[in-house]
């Protein structure tokens, strides 16, 4: 009996303390996740300059393996060089895009008045009994929708944007600046030698892992927003070059991305030919130029660098969407390939780098 009595405290304690973790886990997860949705005007300029800091260094790093010139160009002159194009090209980008959802929004009535009598002339076709006006058609459909409203928003959020672009450029600049004095703050983190080396290897797995997919990403997001755009141009599509660039920003986002590129050209369509014809063919054409690039040439090119679950990049995608909108959307994969190299060196959150992994091999922990 008394071996009894002194063996039964041991099993209790030992579940209380698993039940004490799990329960930490999950008020740290809420803590963390509340942080992360109030702090979304902070956090998401400086995680999107972090993204553009990541392809800044991917290009600066191809730049020098070119052959006769690469060798020759200093080290800051082609980041400097890598920065300037991309900060160039992101700032016209931004006003290309404000400048073309302008005129589209003055354009608005006209696809508006063509979308009705299309619904009228669908109506009569079933049988529907009455007359069919915008009104009606929002008010029983579409609820409240303003279409012209919703454009108006689109373009004070696109000319805000550039504001916000630039605030996103001089974080990317400070980080770049940043980087040389990184790895001696880093050899100061700790007295210990070998946990400063392992320390330095994990930064430097997520520095090309990351790194490089975000840079092939926009190099095949390029290529598919301008292969997108001269098919839209053969159909004659008006604003081609506004839903071009809406095509490779959307592309960022796993699995919806595609969709969307096909889906916004194929309503504009609707509304501009009004031929049943005319519209199933441009959407037939962008879906063989998606799945072309998407099936085809990205994994040629890309393969499996980050080595992530299709279910964890959906629950990914769902989670950073609710926290962060399109940003978190478009953020979703490297925040999570960043964090499974980071559980995957911790013994107790190893667990969960596998199930987040596709393959279930993860490599050798360096830190714990």
């Amino acid at each position: 009996m008394t071996e009894l009595r002194r063996s039964d405290p041991a099993g209790p304690s030992m579940s209380s303390v698993s039940l004490v973790n799990l329960v930490l886990g999950v008020a740290l997860a809420l803590m963390v996740g509340w942080f992360l949705y109030i702090g979304a005007e902070v956090l998401v300029p400086m995680v999107l300059a972090l993204m553009i800091a990541y392809v800044v260094s991917a290009i600066a790093g191809l730049t020098g393996a070119i052959p006769m010139i690469g060798t020759r160009l200093p080290t800051g002159l082609r980041y400097t060089l890598a920065a300037l194009v991309i900060g160039y090209g992101l700032i016209q980008l931004v006003t290309l895009l404000a400048a073309n959802l302008v005129v589209f929004a003055a354009k608005a009535p006209e696809y508006q008045v063509k979308f009705l009598e299309m619904a009228q002339a669908l109506a009569g076709f079933v049988g529907f009994q009455g007359d069919v006006t915008w009104e009606t058609l929002r008010n029983d459909l579409f609820g409240q929708i303003n279409l012209q409203a919703t454009l108006r928003s689109g373009v004070i959020s696109s000319a805000s944007l550039l504001g916000g672009l630039v605030f996103v450029l001089l974080n990317v600049v400070f980080m770049l600046l940043e980087q040389g004095s990184f790895d001696a703050k880093l050899g100061r983190l700790s007295s210990d030698p070998e946990r400063i080396v392992r320390l330095r290897a994990v930064i430097s797995d997520i520095n090309y892992r990351v790194g490089r997919y975000l840079a092939v990403k926009s190099l095949i997001n390029v290529v598919l927003g301008l292969i997108s755009y001269a098919v839209m141009v053969f159909f004659g599509l008006e604003f081609a070059v506004l839903w071009a660039i809406i095509i490779a920003l959307v592309n960022y986002i796993p699995y919806l991305g595609s969709a969307i590129g096909v889906f916004v050209p194929t309503v504009i369509a609707v509304g501009q030919f009004g031929q049943p014809d005319q519209v199933l063919l441009l959407a037939l054409s962008l879906s063989v130029v998606q799945f072309m690039i998407g099936n085809v040439l990205e994994p040629q090119i890309m393969g499996n660098s980050l080595d992530l679950s299709p279910y964890a990049i959906l629950i990914s995608l769902t989670v950073w969407t609710s926290l962060w909108g399109i940003a978190g959307a478009i953020v979703s994969i490297p925040i999570t390939a960043v964090l499974v190299i980071v559980l995957s060196e911790f013994s107790g959150t190893r667990p969960i780098a596998i199930l987040l992994s596709r393959s279930g091999v993860v490599g050798e922990s360096r830190l714990s």
